[in-house]
């Protein structure tokens, strides 16, 4: 399996720099990390690493071939859970993102519903979450049907951290052959749920992981908050049991994954070495 980063290395810094820093530390993958429609005012001065879904799909990839990069997956993460309303990151920018994946060959779109944000979304009941959430992704996983690549669920969020909430998505969308899972082993703890039991439930439909081990700080907050976007401490230096989800995984076949930390380069070192002992 590939070990991958996530494009998020230096704070302010262009796609491009990005690279370059993943590329110092020995990568040699990488997510399409953020995703916007339209243009991005910081993205096209240089201090923000977002790639726009309407921009040329190849030239994205000549610049991580410039790199030697590989594209892992093309991150879609939006907001299910919410109202549509055209300034929502939501199924458009889903679509748009399996069109920019399937035009330069990349298999995998990772998306995910998060934590709701208006008054609507708070209220939504558990049946009324999981039908929004399958209904936004109705047309997005047809389309990515027809185009050869398949659309990830990641945990990062009240529905998708938990066992139940994949079980009913998978239901409502006919368990569609496109329909996968994007293993967040830091999510996944935080929402509540055992990364290794969703690793054995949902291990046939597991196709990427991003990596995350937390410490015990943040205890307080499991089943409180839904989503960490990175940890500060090295694979196998917190309390999740990385070491169970590798036995489960390591014969799945997953081409690649990514470590989504915050730090030096000697802790993606050590997180790298970590992974690489238990079989990955």
């Amino acid at each position: 399996m590939n070990i991958g980063v996530f494009l998020l290395i230096k704070p302010f810094a262009s796609v491009e720099e990005q690279l370059k820093s993943a590329k110092s530390m020995g990568f040699k993958c990488a997510d399409i990390t953020d995703t916007n429609s339209g243009g991005s005012m910081l993205g096209t001065a240089g201090f923000s690493p977002t790639v726009s879904l309407d921009d040329n799909p190849f030239e994205v990839k000549r610049l991580f071939d410039k790199y030697e990069m590989k594209i892992s997956t093309v991150c879609a993460h939006a907001s299910l859970l919410d109202p549509s309303m055209p300034s929502r990151y939501s199924t458009a920018e889903i679509m748009k993102a399996i069109r920019m994946a399937a035009a330069i060959g990349v298999r995998d779109v990772i998306t995910t519903e998060n934590e709701p944000h208006t008054g609507w979304g708070k209220k939504l009941t558990f049946e009324q979450r999981t039908f929004v959430i399958a209904e936004k992704l109705y047309e997005p996983l047809r389309m990515a049907g027809d185009y050869g690549v398949r659309l990830l669920i990641e945990n990062h969020g009240p529905v998708t951290d938990t066992m139940e909430g994949l079980r009913e998505i998978f239901r409502l969308l006919d368990n569609h052959p496109a329909l996968g899972i994007n293993l967040d082993t830091g999510n996944s703890w935080l929402g509540g749920s055992n990364p290794v039991e969703l690793a054995r439930e949902f291990k046939s439909r597991i196709h990427h992981i991003h990596w995350k081990d937390l410490g015990e700080d943040w205890i307080p907050r499991r089943q409180k908050q839904y989503g960490a976007g990175f940890s500060n401490i090295a694979m196998g230096d917190g309390i999740i049991d990385i070491k169970g989800v590798c036995e489960v995984l390591k014969d799945a076949g997953i081409e690649n994954s990514t470590l989504e930390i915050v730090g030096p380069p000697e802790m993606f070192e050590k997180s790298v070495k970590f992974l690489k002992s238990c079989g990955i």
